[in-house]
């Protein structure tokens, strides 16, 4: 018996004739297969037009197979994790924390305020240190440690290294244009977009400096390299411009003094008890707080005063001494608890509008963009408890 002959039949049905309708598809397949290649390779050697960014990768992936969805959702990464919009003067906020961020949440709130990928973060922490999913609630804050960190003591110069690393780290970034120090236990005042243009809208450094005339601090030995008459107080907690953050990490003449001459007196402990005398020689000792004095002193050095806002944008309360609690009273700024976090607290701060320095007989009225406005964007020092209530009162990081 003669084998069936095997015909090529077009109609309905899926009855016989399956073997030439078989033959017929792979014929069309094969020439669907040429002509798909044929327009890819001319696809391919045509310039990509302007604006047409990433739809050639989302349409190969309209493919059949189960590696459709595998190339979609790629294409999909590829969108979430791109870059932020380049080109933005950038607000580097440096962290100076013992370990964690505790304020994590209430700054993760501010810089979600902004769209435009106008600000970056760097951590200085003890060495060793890593932010990572376990060590904070936010993902501002995921990496960002710098990974050469030194061990920091409050009152030694130290303090001054670990500012340094952090201005060394964010001037890599040229879009880096304000360099604002933060302490982990800050919280912002203002919205992002507020803080943004108060900080970007002047072309000088926001850096507390007065005249230090107070015997103690001072100490002569750093003559005359460094002159007393260049000899500045202040809070650490500065706005540097690029300019000034650039003098800082460049600085290898003011720096040598301070690391010999300018340590703190040894901690005595007759400020636990009050009942103790002070010892009899502690006087003889100088006094000198380094973070207090070597970005002031190293800008007045270099004759860049006038090129100064000179006040800080972080405010913190030292008018305590008459309080009952003794925790309030000594060597550090008050530490706000969660009992003090409340609305009048936060309306008594950013209702300053000046600052008056006694050395100079100076008063420093505040403003921004040329008009009046509150001296202070941060404030410290706020324990978790209290900067979270704060938060979720509303009364912090809203205009």
């Amino acid at each position: 018996m003669k084998p069936p002959r095997r015909w090529l039949s077009y109609g309905r049905g899926g009855g016989g004739g399956g073997g030439g309708t078989g033959t017929a598809w792979v014929l069309l397949l094969m020439c669907l297969c040429v002509s798909s290649v044929v327009l890819l390779f001319l696809h391919g050697s045509s310039p990509s037009l302007p604006g047409e960014g990433r739809k050639p990768a989302a349409a190969v992936a309209v493919g059949g197979g189960g590696g459709r969805k595998e190339l979609v959702v790629a294409a999909q990464a590829e969108v979430e994790e791109a870059p932020l919009p380049p080109g933005n003067a950038r607000v580097a906020f440096l962290f100076i924390a013992r370990n964690r961020i505790p304020l994590d949440l209430v700054w993760d709130a501010f810089f979600r305020g902004d769209k435009e990928g106008r600000f970056s973060i760097f951590v200085h922490s003890r060495p060793g240190f890593v932010l990572t999913r376990a060590t904070t609630r936010s993902r501002f804050f995921y990496n960002r440690q710098v990974n050469n960190s030194v061990q920091v003591d409050w009152g030694e110069a130290s303090m001054i290294e670990a500012e340094r690393v952090l201005l060394v780290h964010a001037l890599k970034d040229p879009l880096n244009e304000r360099f604002v120090f933060v302490s982990d236990s800050c919280v912002p005042l203002y919205n992002f977009n507020y803080t943004y243009d108060y900080i970007m809208s002047p072309s000088t450094s926001f850096v507390d400096s007065f005249a230090d005339t107070k015997q103690g601090r001072y100490n002569p030995r750093m003559d005359p390299i460094i002159p007393v008459e260049n000899w500045r107080k202040g809070s650490q907690w500065a706005v540097l411009i690029r300019k000034h953050a650039e003098v800082v990490v460049e600085d290898d003449v003011v720096l040598p003094e301070f690391q010999k001459h300018c340590r703190r007196r040894p901690l005595p402990e007759f400020w636990r008890d009050w009942n103790r005398p002070i010892p009899a020689e502690a006087w003889k000792a100088h006094n000198c707080i380094p973070d207090e004095h070597y970005v002031q002193t190293l800008l007045a050095q270099n004759g860049l005063e006038e090129e100064l806002t000179r006040r800080s944008v972080t405010h913190s309360a030292w008018d305590m001494s008459s309080s009952k609690d003794r925790e309030r009273r000594g060597w550090h700024p008050v530490t706000y608890k969660i009992s003090d976090a409340t609305s009048a607290l936060i309306k008594s701060i950013k209702d300053i509008d000046n600052i008056y320095y006694e050395t100079e007989y100076r008063k420093e009225w505040c403003t921004s963009n040329g008009k009046p406005a509150p001296c202070f964007l941060f404030a410290r020092k706020f324990t978790r408890a209290a900067g979270l209530k704060l938060l979720d009162s509303s009364l912090i990081a809203a205009k």
